[in-house]
């Protein structure tokens, strides 16, 4: 069994109140690191964009598009 299916099984578990705190998490770490690295802020917007772009797009397509 490949990482993958593994993560897949254990994310099944979770409804999504899990899922939301996750992302809480998430959003929490990326807080501690700009505070502790303040010069990645000084990076161009755009960039961000960019990657919200291309991380947005494979959820975006399988929840809208994907049959």
């Amino acid at each position: 069994m490949g990482i993958f299916e593994y993560m897949n099984e254990r994310v099944k578990k979770m409804n999504i109140f899990d899922v939301k705190l996750a992302q809480g998490c998430a959003i929490f770490l990326a807080l501690i690191i700009v505070k502790i690295l303040p010069q990645i802020m000084s990076i161009n917007v755009w960039w961000f964009v960019c990657l919200l772009v291309l991380c947005a797009t494979r959820p975006l397509y399988a929840f809208y598009i994907k049959k």
